[in-house]
């Protein structure tokens, strides 16, 4: 397998979570006729916040998987990492969208997990 399959994987699948929730945003602009802002309604603050989390989370956690990549990480440690994050994130989005907030809770806790597994990996990697 391709050494940047994995760190493919994640750009890929993260970069469409991303588009699709910035689309959602765009269509909830031109549903609800705002331009600008949120406009107080409260599914396009929903939304807004949900996009921006997405775009907070995703570009540090790619360097760290591009760093681990780089460094020659496991297939199996890449592939875990990436797909956690990922289902993390989904969880996250579906959460704040629909206002399930186990869904959320649980999102941001495992984005968390595999952020601080991926950056002590790396600290693993750079001490062996």
């Amino acid at each position: 397998m391709d050494n940047y399959f994995w760190f493919s994987v994640l750009i890929a699948m993260n970069s469409l979570l991303i588009l699709i929730l910035a689309m959602n945003v765009s269509r909830l602009r031109i549903k609800y006729k705002i331009s600008l802002g949120d406009g107080g309604n409260k599914r396009l603050m929903a939304a807004i916040r949900t996009h921006c989390n997405g775009v907070e989370q995703l570009p540090i956690f790619a360097m760290v998987i591009l760093v681990l990549t780089l460094l020659g990480a496991s297939t199996s440690i890449l592939s875990i990492l990436v797909i956690g994050f990922t289902l993390a994130r989904l969880c996250h989005a579906y959460g704040m969208l629909y206002r399930i907030f186990i869904a959320r809770r649980l999102g941001a806790g495992f984005t968390y997990i595999f952020q601080m597994i991926a950056a002590l990996t790396v600290c693993v990697h750079l001490l062996t």
